[in-house]
């Protein structure tokens, strides 16, 4: 259940208050980044689909059942945006343009206390990494996301991605064998 600001502010801004909207907005809007930007990978893409989340969100709000939390239901809708960005992007691809990955979403060791020999290795790491995330199909590359950064049960992936508990774990189980795939030749070149 909500708590009774957000259940205010749902209210009022379904009655067309934009301040109430903007309160909504101010209290997700950063959550809503971070998902669709790991999804995306681009910081520029993430923020197009933050703008495409809420517009959606207040094109529906008297479709929003207060049952749930406000931040679940718009959580839901930045990754349902967040797999339409990546299939238009998918689209591109197909006519020659390439998705581009951005390597922030992987995490970096402070590079001053990294040996060269580390450093190597931590970019080829990365570039494995990057390949094997632009290898999964969209469903799998978000069930990855929200698992392995977002943290999300079984159950909360299910509800995001609007399939069955059974369909998520096995597009997380798809997206992790895909990936070890991907990383197998570096688990024995550890330095």
């Amino acid at each position: 259940m909500m708590d009774d600001n957000e259940v205010v502010a749902v209210t009022r801004a379904r009655e067309g208050d934009s301040d109430a909207f903007r309160l909504l907005v101010e209290r997700h809007s950063r959550k809503v980044f971070y998902v669709a930007f790991r999804i995306t990978g681009s910081e520029a893409d993430a923020e197009d689909v933050v703008q495409e989340t809420f517009l959606r969100a207040f094109k529906n709000l008297d479709a929003f059942e207060e049952r749930s939390h406000f931040g679940t239901w718009i959580h839901r809708i930045a990754v349902n945006c967040s797999l339409d960005w990546l299939r238009k992007q998918r689209a591109f691809e197909e006519l020659g343009d390439n998705m581009d990955v951005d390597e922030s979403v992987i995490p970096v060791h402070s590079q001053s206390q990294a040996s060269p020999d580390r450093l190597v290795f931590g970019t080829e790491v990365r570039q494995r990494v990057k390949s094997g995330i632009e290898a999964l199909s969209p469903l799998e590359r978000s069930a990855f996301v929200l698992r392995h950064f977002e943290g999300m049960s079984i159950e909360e992936i299910s509800g995001a991605l609007g399939v069955r508990s059974s369909a998520a774990k096995h597009c997380i189980f798809r997206a992790v064998r895909k990936m070890r795939r991907a990383l197998g030749v570096l688990a024995g070149a550890r330095p």
